[in-house]
């Protein structure tokens, strides 16, 4: 693992709450900042390796979902688990005005509020999982029970 002295909200959450993460840098200079691209770019496989999202339900609320990078988030799942009729992506110009951080950089642990926030239930059978630590080129690994603790997460099944 890359030794680095970045510091992000995640990173000082995760820190009081004294839960064991490893940070993983990369490279952000090509512009490749998609799911798959990080994973690869990490020597990760892209099945550990999660992506945050951030949509809004038809009551307004706002809801994080964590799934696979090379997954795509099922709308119909995802709202199910938040007991909403129906739920929709968030604006990208809208991200970190709700959540602090930016496309790219956006982690499930520390945002500017506390959303309800739900993980693909596929983490379940990992060992870890990657997620953002809440900057572009920046990835944290962790216990899969670890991120739910820190990100106060449920698991449920919202993938397609």
């Amino acid at each position: 693992m890359a030794k680095t002295k970045i510091k992000t909200n995640a990173m000082r959450i995760l820190d009081a709450e004294k839960i064991e993460y490893r940070v993983q840098t990369y490279d952000i200079s090509d512009g490749l900042i998609d799911g798959l691209s990080v994973a690869q770019k990490c020597g990760e496989d892209p099945a550990c390796v999660y992506k945050t999202l951030v949509t809004q339900g038809h009551s307004q609320a706002l809801y994080v979902f964590v799934v696979p990078v090379a997954e795509e988030l099922d709308l119909k799942k995802a709202a199910a688990s938040v007991g909403e009729k129906k739920v929709e992506m968030i604006h990208v110009k809208d991200i970190q005005k709700y959540t602090g951080y930016i496309r790219g950089g956006c982690s499930p642990i520390g945002m500017k509020k506390k959303y309800k926030t739900v993980i693909d239930n596929a983490a379940a059978s990992l060992d870890y999982i990657v997620v953002s630590g809440g900057k572009k080129g920046v990835q944290v690994i962790l216990a899969v029970a670890d991120l739910v603790k820190a990100a106060d997460a449920e698991l449920a099944a919202i993938k397609k």
